[in-house]
């Protein structure tokens, strides 16, 4: 019994000493507290929009691929399946306006672009004949080869990303030359990439994992550099969702997963502290 007070008057005079330490000159026992907790623990970057879009039953099909059409705010979002719209129109806000082209077949990849003076969507149709407009490399597993590239994207500094998903890793060249500027493959070890994007103010690198139903929010390397792939955030998705494609928008930083497993498109959208950092 003895014992027990003398371990309780103990413990009390630490917490007194920690109280008058931090009344005046304890204010860095916090801050180095604060430090080592965010350092310890992933950032979280993206919630989930449960509200997106407002009706999910127009989702009638395998939805294979999504594009966001910034300056438009569009959402385009293709699917397989007999009898179905093979594209249907969102707003980026999750409102469903139209769905349309019943000619495709088989849509794999979609992108959206628009001008000033016109609209334009591209879609990978692998069920029809199409043709070849830019071609680099061929199948392997050395530099500048590819097993499954699965998606492609260019940064802001005409720089282009493959995600060569059979060989586990992300492949990046110049637009211009077609000159092989280097790898990451550290990210990789269980899953290959399926899908790659960056963030619209160029500080991340979102990557899908399709087995895996996982998103890695990555560093992007500084301009003239390659460097390893750093990942700062995940986004873990339910068993079996498998997402296959994605994209950003450009004018709010929210992504838009379309999962093969789920039949869905959801969408992420950047938290408050994140948000902001766009505008600066």
């Amino acid at each position: 019994m003895a014992r027990f007070w003398v371990c309780a008057a103990g413990a009390g005079f630490f917490l007194a000493l920690l109280v008058l330490h931090s009344r005046f000159g304890g204010a860095p026992v916090l801050r180095k507290f604060s430090f080592q907790i965010s350092w310890r623990t992933k950032e979280i970057l993206y919630r989930l929009d449960v509200g997106w879009p407002k009706r999910p039953e127009y989702f009638t099909g395998t939805t294979f691929c999504v594009a966001i059409d910034s300056l438009s705010g569009l959402v385009y979002v293709a699917q397989r399946g007999d009898n179905i719209p093979k594209v249907l129109v969102f707003t980026e806000d999750g409102y469903f306006l139209r769905s349309w082209n019943y000619t495709v077949d088989t849509p794999h990849g979609i992108f959206a672009a628009s001008t000033l003076h016109e609209q334009s969507v591209w879609i990978t149709d692998v069920g029809s004949d199409f043709m070849v407009l830019w071609l680099h490399g061929e199948r392997g597993t050395g530099p500048a080869k590819f097993n499954i590239p699965h998606s492609v994207t260019v940064d802001s500094t005409d720089r282009v990303w493959v995600a060569d998903r059979g060989n586990k890793r992300i492949q990046v060249f110049d637009k211009d030359t077609g000159e092989w500027l280097g790898a990451w493959d550290n990210c990789f070890t269980e899953e290959g990439p399926s899908s790659v994007r960056f963030t619209p103010d160029g500080k991340y690198v979102i990557i899908g994992q399709l087995n895996l139903s996982r998103l890695l929010l990555v560093a992007a390397p500084p301009v003239g550099s390659i460097g390893n792939c750093s990942v700062i955030s995940t986004i873990q998705l339910a068993d079996q969702v498998l997402p296959h494609l994605l994209d950003v928008s450009g004018k709010t930083g929210a992504i838009y997963v379309a999962e093969i497993g789920a039949k869905q498109v959801q969408k992420y959208v950047p938290m408050n502290s994140y948000f902001l950092s766009f505008g600066s």
